[in-house]
């Protein structure tokens, strides 16, 4: 797809904008005038510039591109994009705000469900949920036509805060209750935000030093600048909320420890899944390959990019093979030319059609530069003796069979189709297992066969006044989803609390 400069996208906004302008305000649009609006496309930066720089990719609608977006919606009697939704944010109320310029009118309609509409409206896969339930989506037969539900809640979020409109959310009078957060990630803050507002005294207590979880360790800064990351936290601040950082539960403490010796009344588990995982396959160990999950940390969290003042390194490489088909495979391959690689490959073992990564970001790799190798997948990795360092890997060609238990095609190796494919670095972006820390030093919390905790349906775990969501739960899963445990896990405290 031809990539159209965000000038030349506003300009076309506003000329949308006058066809429908008089409709708008005498409230004359019909269904038919609706789904006769284009998609608004997002403004994105150049391709091959912005494949050098860390500044955001999409740059974000104008007033003009939002409303014209907004309008678009058929308010729905139903409304299938709310429970498409983990949170149930009440999409069709807010996008009718946004639909006759009340920006902010919008923001405050989410925020009663989703205290995080900047992040989600960057990051949440909406085309698997509330996008992938929209009338209009099913109308063409394409999520991609449908109401873009995301962009329209990162425009009034971003809208709220250029314009310093945000306000701190009410809280409750004190219940003189402490409830303690284990891990800053989405979970985490959701919960913290619920349970403050109901008037219990909350501290998270977070491994780094920093709060946000993935969404500043594990998302790049050219997909979630990490100061609108720092505002989300710097609100719950102003509710009241307290952090401890660079305290480990597990080493600095116990769960248990923080329930007896520090008095807390409750405790919610959202650690994540740090634990990342490896193919089991030859010359893993040489210097220059790494875990997806270390590569984007040293860069998102520790800046290593920042040569003059991180105080980290990152590992220098001309041509970088990463291994997946996901989110965090597009975030790795992508700043792996940020970090100046001059060639970056994907190699993946089906095609494209079965890729989990969100087609937005397998479309910005690919303008980018990054080259897709579908069909194959390393059996070992090379290395150089004297040095110990990664030469390429070698690969297998495949073909696609039955599916599998997932529904994708089964990729069926193709004998004698080995072949090398030269490299000084290798990223292996295979997912991650859930953090087994807290499970082995709190043997009262079960677990599954795969370190997953165990939570009923109100997110409670085996331990009593302990909870738990998120990745710690799900495995890897998306900031939605652990947002809408921790709204669960949240409720259930509050129930438990107030008894």
């Amino acid at each position: 797809m031809e990539h159209i400069s965000s000038e030349k996208l506003a300009e076309i906004a506003k000329e949308e904008y006058r066809k429908i302008e008089s409709k708008i305000a005498d409230g004359s649009l019909t269904p038919k005038d609706r789904r006769d609006i284009p998609l608004q496309v997002m403004p994105t930066g150049e391709p091959l510039v912005r494949a050098r720089q860390m500044s955001e990719v999409a740059l974000g609608y104008t007033k003009e591109q939002a409303i014209v977006e907004a309008n678009r919606c058929l308010q729905c009697k139903n409304e299938p994009c709310v429970k498409g939704c983990p949170v149930n944010v009440r999409i069709p109320q807010f996008i009718a705000k946004v639909a006759k310029g009340d920006f902010k009118g919008a923001v405050d309609e989410i925020k009663q469900t989703n205290l995080l509409p900047a992040i989600c409206g960057r990051v949440c896969p909406q085309e698997k949920q509330c996008q992938g339930e929209c009338t209009v989506g099913k109308v063409y037969k394409s999520v991609e036509k449908a109401v873009s539900i995301g962009r329209l809640e990162r425009f009034v979020a971003d809208f709220e805060r250029e314009n310093n409109l945000t306000t701190t959310p009410a809280v409750a009078p004190s219940t003189g209750k402490k409830v303690a957060i284990v891990g800053s990630g989405p979970a985490g803050l959701t919960v913290a935000a619920d349970c403050r507002r109901a008037g219990h005294d909350v501290t998270v207590f977070e491994a780094f030093h920093k709060a946000g979880g993935v969404m500043v360790y594990g998302i790049p800064e050219f997909r979630l600048p990490k100061d609108i990351v720092a505002k989300e936290v710097e609100n719950l601040k102003n509710m009241g909320v307290k952090f401890e950082m660079n305290f480990l539960v597990g080493r600095t403490s116990t769960v248990q420890q923080i329930l007896t010796e520090k008095g807390f009344d409750a405790a919610f588990v959202g650690t994540g899944a740090g634990l990342p995982k490896f193919f089991g396959i030859p010359g893993e160990n040489y210097i220059g390959v790494f875990s997806a999950n270390e590569y984007l940390t040293r860069a998102n969290l520790m800046k290593a990019y920042d040569k003059e003042k991180a105080d980290t390194p990152f590992y220098e490489a001309k041509t970088v093979v990463v291994c997946g088909g996901g989110n965090v495979a597009m975030d790795a391959a992508r700043m792996a030319l940020r970090l100046g690689a001059e060639k970056v490959y994907v190699v993946y073992r089906r095609t494209r059609a079965e890729m989990p990564a969100r087609a937005e970001e397998v479309d910005h790799a690919e303008e980018e530069g990054v080259e897709f190798r579908f069909l194959e997948n390393p059996i070992e990795i090379l290395g150089n003796a004297e040095d110990g360092r990664v030469t390429g890997i070698r690969a297998l060609s495949y073909e696609l069979g039955e599916p599998d238990a997932s529904g994708r095609r089964r990729p069926v190796e193709i004998k004698g189709s080995e072949h090398d494919i030269p490299c000084d670095a290798v990223i292996v972006a295979l997912g991650n297992n859930s953090n087994p820390l807290i499970p082995k030093t709190t043997p009262e919390i079960a677990v599954d066969n795969k370190g997953h905790i165990t939570v009923d349906e109100k997110q409670a775990t085996s331990m009593t006044k302990v909870w738990a969501g998120g990745d710690i739960v799900l495995g890897a899963a998306t900031v939605i989803l652990a947002m809408g445990e921790g709204r669960k896990a949240a409720q259930s405290i509050n129930e438990y609390l107030a008894k």
